[in-house]
Order: C-alpha cells, then sequence, then structure tokens
C-alpha cells in the first residue's frame, strides 16, 4: 500500500527522470516501512542533477564543482541510522550480495529501517559503474576478465517485479534472484563513484591503445565521467571519501 507521501515521492522521481535529471529515483514499494529520513535522502538525492558535460578533468580534483558534491553531502549529512560504508573493489566478487543482505538484515532482523547502505567504488569494480556506451567503445568487458561480455552488473532483474509484500520470498525482489547496482538503489542505497579510479582507467585505455579518439588523458578521464550510469555519485576519491564517511559516523565494511 503507497501512503500519499510516498506516493508523492514516487510521482516526484518519474518527474525529475522526466526532465533528464542523471539521479535514479527510489521505488517508494522496495523502501523500509517508517524509513521517513531514508525517502527524504533517497528523494532529495533524485533531485540533485549530477554534472555530466565535463570538457577536461586532472588527475587530482581540487574545486567542488569537479565532482558531485551537494549529493555527496547529502550522503555524509544523512541523519539517519545506522549506516554503513562498503569498501569495494572486487568486480566478481559477492559485493553486491552482500550489500543486500546487510540492507535485509537491519531491516528486518535488527528493525532498522532508516540503515543507509553505501558502497564506496573503486578498482575493477568501478567498471560496474559506466553506462553501455563506455563499455562498447573501449571493450570494458576485456579488462574485467572472466566471462564478462556485457556490464551485467546493473540492470534490475525480473525478480524485481515480484510482490515487495513477500519479503521471504526466495525469488523475490529482496532475494539473491533480485541483486543488482539498480536494485539496490530502487532500496535506498547510494553507489560513489571514484575520480581517482576514472583517471586510471584512461591512462590505462590510453597505454592499451584503446583510446581511439587520441584523446588526452583530462579529456578520456571527463568522457569516462559524463558516462556513469544514472545514480551514481561522483566523488574526488573513492578511499579518501571513505575517511569523510568515517567522520560522519559510517561504519566501515569490506
Amino acid at each position: 500500500m503507497l501512503t500519499p507521501r510516498r506516493q508523492s515521492l514516487k510521482t516526484l522521481g518519474l518527474a525529475l527522470a522526466a526532465v533528464g535529471t542523471a539521479a535514479a529515483a527510489p521505488n517508494a514499494a522496495l523502501m523500509p516501512a517508517g524509513a521517513a529520513t531514508l525517502d527524504a535522502l533517497t528523494a532529495k538525492l533524485a533531485a540533485l542533477p549530477r554534472r555530466r558535460d565535463f570538457k577536461a578533468a586532472p588527475m587530482i580534483l581540487d574545486d567542488r564543482d569537479q565532482w558531485d558534491a551537494e549529493a555527496l553531502d547529502a550522503v555524509l549529512h544523512y541523519a539517519g541510522g545506522p549506516k554503513q560504508c562498503w569498501n569495494n573493489t572486487d568486480l566478481h566478487g559477492p559485493w553486491l550480495n552482500v550489500m543486500r543482505n546487510a540492507m535485509n538484515t537491519e531491516v528486518w532482523s535488527f528493525g532498522h529501517p532508516e540503515f543507509l547502505c553505501v558502497s564506496a567504488t573503486h578498482g575493477l569494480a568501478h567498471l560496474a559503474l559506466y553506462d553501455d556506451a563506455m563499455w562498447d567503445k573501449y571493450g570494458l568487458a576485456k579488462l574485467a576478465g572472466g566471462n564478462t561480455t556485457t556490464n551485467s552488473f546493473v540492470a534490475a532483474p525480473p525478480a524485481a517485479d515480484a510482490d515487495p509484500k513477500d519479503f521471504q520470498n526466495p525469488k523475490g525482489p529482496f532475494s539473491s534472484a533480485a541483486t543488482s547496482i539498480q536494485m539496490l538503489q530502487r532500496r535506498g542505497a547510494v553507489f560513489l563513484a571514484c575520480h581517482n579510479a576514472v583517471w586510471e582507467l584512461a591512462n590505462r585505455l590510453t597505454a592499451s591503445d584503446a583510446n581511439t579518439d587520441r584523446l588526452s588523458t583530462d579529456a578520456l578521464c571527463a568522457e569516462l565521467s559524463n558516462h556513469l550510469i544514472p545514480g551514481i555519485v561522483l566523488t574526488p576519491g573513492a578511499v579518501g571519501t571513505l575517511a569523510e564517511l568515517a567522520k560522519a559516523g559510517f561504519s566501515y565494511a569490506q
């Protein structure tokens, strides 16, 4: 059952998507009951635009205009809790599944609907944060390794459409069958991107002769930053941001 407030949040998210905001709207049916503060954060993040018109990006960011400063501030100043940040680097590891498990445990086992789960994403896991255009243009599946052929880490699977009221459904929207970035975003999780990882990928693409447009590192870094998937919060660096999250009361997980 959608309360009028939750319906309005859902409508707001759809309206913002229609005018081209780069943020992902929360899904009111999947948000925990009684999570007013988390609802407010997800609605705020959906309303805040992300800068995706970079022409060049330096190695070290030294101006708030160079990352998603407002969105990151909203995460850092989240008034609810508990709040946890994952240090995610292993693309082929269980990172999305353990985030899902943490959310399920906090919400239903410990009764903390305001729990905020954040991914400080870098290393190879950062490849999951680029859209299909970058995966196709630069052959990111080769860098991903394993049996990866596409960015299969993003889209919500069919299990996401199952009845959210049945949270015990082993094939439902809270199960391992519904583990993806979009699915966790719909539940209020936040994924942080790392500028340092973007810069390093730009250098790697140039070194491997995949930079077919012969862009400078600054320009290639900007192009990659402009093609982060919806809802992502670009930070000046994931590891440094972990220290800021710790100061803000986030517990660390890896």
